[in-house]
């Protein structure tokens, strides 16, 4: 700007009056020098936004959020339908020891599954401000991870009072790294995103690889239910239950509507985000899934 070359005041002395050329071009420098940081890092904000939208699938979050729901809500009913109208039931204390095993797929699915996606779909898809939606996304999460340890519990009890041996199975190993990743993911989460929290530059930096572990366990997760859905269905029909029965077609289409919503819920937080607080200049964009 052509005001810093200004003449430069009087000496203190009375002489006379001198062009301070030399500390007004220092001033413009030191201007300069605080500006371009800014710059820069704002430029790089918005790169890194663009490229963002690039990764973006070009839908929007809130329709497929929709269908995503209407499935939770199928899958729910599915899964309440199978155990308590053919297979008699819930308990956590019965002489009937498969009544407590009946748990186990109840609270998985709904828990860890599907409260598990809609916690991921919240922090994506809902138009609240960042500090609502984090409140959201970590209580959901907590409530899932919560449920998930309860299906766990009611599992090896049924096995534990039946004399069935405990982790033969490939469904039970990824199980147990499921829900061990997915508690240390809600615990450093918590004391890193939420309280006492973490610097920007931290926060920031490992924000992807939230997001990248957070998926990569909802996707085991997933992949999980559909086993344990084979693991059961295989063991029934081993004791006599009719391969094309109703039974066996609710439990493979309880299967089936498990995987779309995963589907979805993958497809939700790689779409684009309605949320207003999404700004050029925030770290924690609405495309920070996309992002990865």
């Amino acid at each position: 700007p052509t005001y810093f070359f200004k003449k430069g005041p009087q000496w203190d002395n009375g002489k006379r009056r001198k062009n301070s050329w030399l500390l007004n071009i220092s001033s413009v420098l030191r201007f300069e020098r605080l500006l371009v940081p800014d710059k820069r890092r704002r430029e790089g904000r918005r790169q890194k936004l663009s490229s963002e939208k690039v990764m973006a699938v070009g839908v929007n979050a809130m329709p497929v959020t929709f269908a995503a729901h209407v499935l939770a809500v199928i899958a729910a009913i599915m899964v309440l339908v199978w155990n308590i109208s053919y297979r008699g039931g819930l308990a956590w204390e019965a002489e009937n020891k498969s009544l407590i095993f009946n748990l186990h797929p109840v609270l998985m699915l709904i828990g860890l599954i599907i409260l598990g996606g809609e916690a991921i779909m919240s922090y994506k898809s809902l138009p609240l401000e960042k500090p609502v939606k984090k409140l959201i996304h970590l209580i959901l999460h907590a409530i899932s991870l919560s449920l998930g340890i309860w299906g766990i519990c009611a599992a090896f009890k049924n096995h534990n009072e039946s004399g069935i041996p405990n982790l033969y199975s490939l469904h039970s190993w990824i199980g147990i790294g499921v829900i061990s990743l997915y508690a240390f993911q809600w615990l450093y989460s918590f004391i890193l995103f939420f309280y006492p929290g973490g610097s920007a530059n931290l926060t920031s930096g490992l924000l992807p690889w939230h997001a990248l572990l957070g998926l990569f366990i909802y996707v085991l997760a997933v992949g999980n239910a559909a086993l344990g859905f084979l693991e059961r269905l295989t063991f029934l029909e081993s004791g006599k239950l009719d391969k094309y029965g109703a039974e066996a077609f609710l439990v493979n289409f309880t299967a089936i509507v498990t995987i779309l919503f995963g589907a979805l819920v993958v497809l939700t937080v790689s779409a684009k985000s309605p949320s207003p607080s999404s700004t050029p200049i925030d770290d924690e964009a609405s495309y920070s899934y996309s992002a990865i």
